[in-house]
């Protein structure tokens, strides 16, 4: 078996891989197809996410879908050759913020992919997976697995839509329109948001957002542009950088909402503080997502129009490629690896 592993910040490797045997509640996934994220990209590059940084050979990948290989000893799921996706998140189930319902924020949960812990929790970027059961999800019936793959992007987006609030009939602006911002474009025009504008600096990212349903798009480079709303009342921050933060802060409405989803810079962000308390403005983090992943799914399985977020499709053999075009926003959104090995993929 193969996988893609980072060593360092631009050390990006396939090379073989032992996932081992399904213990008791576990289950063995022949991984099928992967998403290359944002936090990808930066383990990549950076050798680092905010402040979680690389400190051994990690397995990159958190956005997986597959079939069952085998079920550990003992184990309830999926029968073999049932193809599903992988929530990536095991949260602990006994801390304060799981009582709560607030799995997602866990301080001591388990995520696919992240350096946030020692050891490293393994990711999905490879052929076979060992995960516990109760993170697989059957896919629902006549889910094509391209689209399905999109099921943890989407379900950020959706929890970020929900710590906005009502956004039913409002004017929101979405500052970022990489694969995130553009899934939250399609989550909250089905969520009946009347206005979604969207703001990024390059061209191609901005035509995917109006064809998941922007009602408008502006250049983030160009502050005269008469596209730019006078107010919103709700903003999201997808682009992960200050100057998007500054405006969201500065575009909300007073009494309004700015959601803060993409990852900021590692250590202290400034920002208008003053104006957060002048005009009331609430700020809320949104950070990954628990039970939308469910929600997330049936959306896929009815058929929410996200397919011009997904650009291009590499075999596993062409990590390396697949990253370094990922990583340039002028020619690609979503970029997958195939990572079956019962086919052979293309770009």
């Amino acid at each position: 078996m193969r996988a893609c592993v980072v060593h360092k910040a631009g050390d990006l490797r396939v090379e073989a891989w032992d996932p081992g045997l399904p213990g008791p509640g576990e289950v063995l996934v022949a991984a099928t197809l992967g998403g290359i994220c944002d936090s990808d990209l930066h383990y990549y590059h950076r050798g680092s996410v905010g402040d979680f940084q690389v400190r051994q050979p990690m397995v990159l990948g958190h956005e997986v879908v597959g079939r069952i290989s085998a079920l550990g000893p003992g184990t309830d799921g999926p029968a073999a050759g049932t193809p599903v996706a992988v929530h990536p998140a095991t949260p602990c189930g006994a801390c304060p913020e799981c009582a709560r319902g607030e799995r997602n924020v866990c301080g001591h949960a388990r995520y696919l992919g992240s350096a946030a812990r020692m050891p490293h929790v393994q990711g999905g970027f490879a052929q076979r997976l060992v995960v516990p059961a109760d993170q697989v999800r059957a896919l629902p019936p006549g889910l094509d697995p391209r689209r399905a793959v999109l099921a943890e992007p989407l379900s950020v987006a959706l929890h970020a839509v929900r710590r906005a609030g009502e956004v039913a009939g409002r004017r929101v602006l979405v500052t970022g329109a990489g694969p995130i911002g553009a899934l939250v474009v399609a989550a909250l025009r089905h969520a009946g948001a009347a206005e979604v504008i969207v703001s990024d600096l390059l061209d191609a990212p901005l035509a995917v957002a109006r064809r998941v349903g922007a009602t408008a798009t502006v250049r983030a480079d160009r502050p005269d542009d008469p596209a730019w709303p006078d107010c919103v009342d709700i903003a999201i921050e997808a682009s992960g950088s200050a100057p998007g933060l500054g405006t969201c802060l500065r575009r909300v409405r007073r009494g309004g909402t700015v959601v803060l989803l993409g990852l900021l810079p590692p250590g202290e962000t400034g920002f208008m503080g003053n104006a957060v308390v002048t005009r009331e403005i609430t700020m809320r983090g949104a950070f990954r997502f628990d039970r939308e992943f469910d929600d997330a799914l049936s959306l896929l399985a009815s058929g929410l129009d996200v397919d011009p977020v997904i650009s291009h499709t590499f075999p596993l053999t062409r990590a390396v490629e697949a990253f370094d075009l990922a990583g340039d926003r002028t020619r690609a959104s979503k970029v997958l690896l195939d990572l079956d090995d019962l086919r052979q993929g293309s770009a």
